[in-house]
């Protein structure tokens, strides 16, 4: 009998590091597709199968997705030229992207409709994680399913958490990145307070981090918040208001007013009308500064 062979759709920031650990770790054959074709030659030239949707859906068995939303994830799995349809070989879609608990939920009833089973794992910490495979991966769905494809997901993860039923992995991630990006709102607040009352933003770092106010937000983002340099092509701001807004429908749908959730999300907006779309997402701090 062949050995499974595995998929991977998406290799941009995040995922061309996920794939890379998958490849090096697991031991099969991976075929990648993505909408740029240089990402998929640099795996290619480490051994992954370049590959397409088309043709995973005729070869692959278990595919990762690793795409900007749940708009992307449902356009590859039941879009105009889908992953999955009927006779095809996948069996299993593991989608590794930040998406909309609803919409994630119907789309798992879609395709057991199909024959083809479904967990939502998403992805927290850095891209230098993602490289390193030292991601904390939060996994919503079956238990059976998750034993069974937890071994090529901890090829990716360092810590790799069954958190419940479909739908569970995307909220606990969400909810991480709520408390995240509301911390560090509160840090760009604290750098700007600081700098205007004549106190050095990095010195101000440094303390916090041996205080209370320590914390990964702080070890991640203080040296950017310090610095005033937000590059591309981290964790861009659009991205970090898609995650949010995310965070504040679940509190809607549960009756919850997220206020601080809220707030930090005003904010992350203004900053994308300023022309920081692009920028890691603590150039929010630019807009809090005194000019």
């Amino acid at each position: 009998m062949s050995s499974p062979i595995l998929g991977f759709v998406g290799v941009g920031v995040m995922g061309e590091g996920m794939c890379r650990n998958l490849l090096q770790k697991c031991g099969l054959p991976v075929h990648v597709a993505d909408v740029q074709a240089e990402n998929v030659a640099r795996l290619a030239a480490q051994g992954a199968v370049a590959s397409s949707v088309r043709a995973l859906r005729e070869t692959a068995h278990t595919v990762f997705l690793s795409l900007p939303s749940i708009d992307q994830v449902e356009e590859v799995c039941l879009g105009a030229d889908p992953l999955v349809a009927p006779g095809g070989s996948v069996k299993t879609v593991v989608d590794m992207s930040t998406s909309d608990v609803p919409r994630t939920r119907a789309l798992a009833e879609r395709l057991a409709a199909l024959g083809v089973r479904f967990l939502d794992a998403p992805v927290a910490r850095s891209r230098e994680a993602a490289n390193n495979g030292t991601l904390l991966i939060t996994v919503g769905g079956p238990a059976d399913l998750f034993e069974s494809v937890a071994p090529w997901l901890r090829c990716m993860g360092s810590d790799v958490i069954h958190c419940g039923g479909v739908g569970a992995g995307q909220v606990v991630k969400i909810m991480n990145n709520m408390v995240l990006l509301s911390t560090v709102n509160a840090l760009a607040e604290a750098m700007a307070i600081a700098e205007a009352a004549g106190v050095d933003k990095a010195l101000l770092a440094s303390v916090l981090r041996l205080g209370s106010a320590d914390s990964f937000a702080l070890k991640l983002t203080g040296e950017r918040l310090a610095t005033d340099v937000f590059p591309e092509k981290l964790f861009p701001t659009a991205y970090a208001l898609k995650d949010l807004k995310l965070a504040l429908g679940l509190a809607q749908a549960s009756g919850i007013t997220a206020t601080v959730a809220q707030a930090t999300a005003t904010l992350l907006d203004a900053a994308c009308a300023r022309g920081y779309a692009m920028n890691y997402y603590p150039v929010i701090y630019r807009l809090l500064r005194k000019e």
